[in-house]
């Protein structure tokens, strides 16, 4: 996408990226978002998050439209509140990754991510901590800890693999070779030893895809924000993929632009050109 070129669909991740160090939208982000969505161009927040953390981020943004959640396994109407679509590990896939998996990382402790049915959102087994935090990570209610088999015993958008003692770059590298060929997504919005696992396809560029494909907009239109690998896939897919100054290597390597970091409203210097 030249720089002339105004863009059909702004594409953002959340954290690391959209918002600033204290995970807020800073008052130029919010100013630059309400022009891009008051010129018709939709603004799609994609992230890692479950859809169920998403709210508070699109209410601060002046969002109303498609959200992809879970790195693609989820998509979410915001105004609607509702999931309208998702890629799940059936039990039988989670059960069989979850024992290859231990059998590099011994030390390894499991949780899925489920959606709907009434089921617990949020399943840990004993031991799992989650690295990131509020709001990004464990909220209050929501760490429900259960034996591994309740873990991996039903339908979940992703898998999280957390180690204690590596970071997720060696974990990610450590179970490549074991799960090569398994129909299997690996990946990491952290680097402090977690890795998350979708099901073989499932990545923020499926996910932005499908959005574009219901609202008829080329990806060749689309710029998209990152700073995690689990964005790689969705800046290589966009017209133009642009990394935050704060990003990891491979993002930096392997984007079109740099912009400034998260702390510094990277994404708004960039929309700035447009709106």
């Amino acid at each position: 996408m030249a720089d002339v070129d105004k863009p059909e669909l702004v594409a953002s991740d959340v954290d690391g990226t959209l918002l600033d160090p204290m995970e807020l939208i800073t008052p130029r982000t919010a100013g630059v978002i309400a022009r891009v969505t008051a010129s018709d161009v939709p603004f799609v927040l994609v992230s890692g998050r479950p859809p169920r953390w998403i709210p508070g981020v699109a209410n601060a943004a002046g969002l109303n439209g498609y959200a992809v959640c879970a790195n693609g396994a989820a998509l979410y109407d915001i105004a609607a509140d509702r999931v309208i679509s998702a890629h799940d590990l059936d039990p039988l896939r989670l059960h069989d990754t979850a024992q290859t998996v231990r059998n590099v990382l011994p030390e390894a402790r499991m949780a899925t991510e489920r959606i709907g049915d009434g089921l617990v959102p949020f399943v840990t087994e004993p031991g799992f901590r989650n690295p990131w935090g509020n709001p990004a990570g464990e909220q209050d209610g929501e760490v429900n800890d259960v034996p591994i088999g309740e873990v991996l015993g039903h339908p979940a958008t992703k898998l999280m693999v957390r180690h204690p003692g590596m970071t997720s770059q060696e974990m990610a590298e450590a179970v490549a070779e074991v799960l090569a060929g398994a129909d299997l997504e690996v990946t990491y919005s952290t680097n402090q030893g977690l890795i998350e696992i979708s099901a073989a396809g499932v990545t923020k560029a499926s996910g932005l895809a499908e959005v574009c494909e219901r609202l008829s907009v080329d990806q060749h239109r689309v710029v998209a924000f990152g700073d995690m690998p689990n964005d790689l896939p969705m800046l290589r897919w966009a017209g133009h993929g642009v990394a935050m100054a704060n990003a990891h290597p491979q993002v930096l390597a392997a984007a079109d632009e740099v912009t400034a970091p998260n702390a510094e409203d990277g994404v708004a210097q960039v929309l700035e050109r447009w709106f």
